[in-house]
């Protein structure tokens, strides 16, 4: 069937009878490829159980060539379509796979949760590893000037694996503050299953914490930092917010009284009230103010009534009939914010969607926007028609999740899949030997399923080409609340 009947038979459907718009996706398939596609971004030893089997080992001497203090970096993910680890998204990506899990656990199959679980994992030891000194913070490896003037295969790596770290009483409290939630998080994710596990990583995440709030500032304001991480994951927006946001997961991990008070004393002196309708690798203020506010609706702590205000504003911008709407929205109703890889709003901001919707219910709570009383039903209903759209009910027809449906982008922005694979093709291929394939129109020839392509523009436009790596190129930190997302719709599929 051809794109657009395929999209023109959608819009009809919905136009007659909404509610076969809900029951149209398969939710359990897109939420299992969403949980393989982080298989494909694996560093290190591959386990034996690789579902992704064009994949290989790679990155097995991370760490150790380093001059000064050798070091096992071995692990963790490649963030996006090169073959650089970035640790500051990777903690991101890690705390939204576990904040899927500790809200929507529950809504998954089994065999998913298990999936997810071991997901998270992959980068929590890797993380684990990264703050295992005294001290000190491993932010890095990889050199992305290097590694982006190659089109290489991850298995083949050639380039310099330079390792940055920050020792105290130099700052990164940005990196230090999201590993610290990415463990706590995770700590919650772990408890039923592997509760040694769980506890390790709080105890870690606990000692973590108060390397970010001891040497305040951030780590890209580090001479022997900045050029290594600048401009691709340098902090924009200021590193108090992730100290924010590592207090308040260990506060919900913990229960400790003390993450608490440092919540309510240090809102106002870090900014918790700022730039409330930002969330993603950078910027936690969003997410913090919905995460924070769980506190206040579910166990009345109205000392903290602050960030509640925050996360009822946010969501306002998001409704049409109010006043307070600004958001803006493609043609084909898309979330849009200026930047590329616009579908990590879409995901993040669904995300937080349903997540405050599942506080307001619980707690039997609305929100008033002006005049309008805002329903979780109404933020669910939004959510929804986001994950929608990326899985194909959009104007060109076409899923943005690779081997979801039978339209998808093809030609990714991505070393891994772009390039023949060792197995089929075992010769190595150099640094600029595989510009050829990065330059060429046919489809990548190893599917990275489950990826999700940072999407069309404000026109919902959308080319299938690798060169376009602000379109075409794949990222953790989409797919991890993307997780999330799609398993609240595994278990209530009809929402619209």
């Amino acid at each position: 069937m051809k794109p657009h009947y395929t999209y023109f038979l959608l819009f009809f459907s919905q136009l007659l009878f909404p509610f076969l718009a809900a029951s149209y996706h398969d939710y359990a398939d897109a939420l299992s490829k969403s949980i393989l596609f982080f298989e494909g971004q694996r560093s290190g030893y591959l386990p034996a159980d690789q579902r992704l089997t064009w994949r290989g080992n790679s990155g097995l001497g991370d760490g150790w060539a380093a001059t000064a203090a050798p070091k096992d970096l071995t692990g963790g993910y490649y963030d996006a379509g090169d073959n650089v680890k970035f640790n500051f998204p990777m903690a991101f990506t890690a705390t939204m796979l576990a904040w899927s899990v500790v809200e929507f656990g529950e809504c998954m199959p089994p065999a998913e949760r298990r999936n997810a679980l071991v997901a998270i994992r992959w980068a929590t030891d890797y993380l684990l590893k990264a703050v295992s000194d005294p001290n000190r913070i491993f932010v890095q490896v990889g050199d992305p000037i290097v590694d982006h003037n190659c089109w290489e295969r991850p298995e083949d790596m050639d380039t310099i694996r330079t390792v940055y770290s920050v020792d105290a009483p130099n700052p990164a409290s940005d990196v230090a503050g999201e590993i610290a939630a990415a463990l706590a998080a995770s700590s919650m994710a772990f408890r039923s299953s592997d509760p040694g596990y769980a506890e390790t990583l709080l105890r870690t995440s606990t000692r973590v914490f108060e390397f970010a709030d001891s040497y305040r500032g951030a780590y890209s304001d580090n001479s022997n930092i900045r050029n290594g991480v600048c401009p691709f994951y340098c902090d924009f927006d200021g590193y108090q917010d992730e100290l924010l946001w590592g207090a308040a997961w260990l506060r919900r991990a913990s229960q400790d009284k003390s993450y608490l008070n440092y919540l309510q004393d240090n809102g106002k002196t870090l900014g918790a009230d700022d730039n409330i309708n930002e969330f993603g690798w950078d910027n936690k203020h969003a997410g913090l103010n919905v995460l924070v506010s769980k506190e206040v609706m579910e166990n009345s702590i109205y000392s903290l009534q602050s960030y509640r205000a925050s996360a009822d504003s946010f969501m306002c911008t998001l409704i049409p009939e109010s006043t307070s709407y600004h958001i803006e929205f493609t043609p084909g109703g898309l979330i849009y914010r200026p930047g590329g890889s616009n579908l990590q709003h879409a995901m993040t901001i669904s995300f937080l969607l349903l997540v405050y919707a599942n506080y307001l219910e619980k707690s039997s709570q609305t929100i008033n926007c002006g005049d309008v009383s805002i329903s979780p039903s109404m933020l669910r209903r939004i959510a929804q028609k986001q994950v929608n759209y990326i899985l194909g009910e959009n104007p060109k027809g076409m899923s943005y999740m690779v081997g979801y449906s039978n339209v998808y982008p093809k030609r990714i922005h991505h070393r891994g899949s772009s390039v023949p694979s060792v197995r089929d093709h075992p010769s190595f291929v150099a640094c600029k030997e595989g510009s050829v394939y990065f330059n060429s129109s046919d489809p990548n020839p190893n599917v990275l399923v489950g990826a999700v392509v940072g999407g069309p523009g404000e026109d919902d436009e959308y080319e299938d080409d690798r060169v376009d790596f602000r379109k075409s190129e794949p990222t953790t930190y989409i797919n991890a609340p993307f997780v999330g997302v799609l398993a609240y719709f595994v278990a209530n599929p009809n929402v619209i």
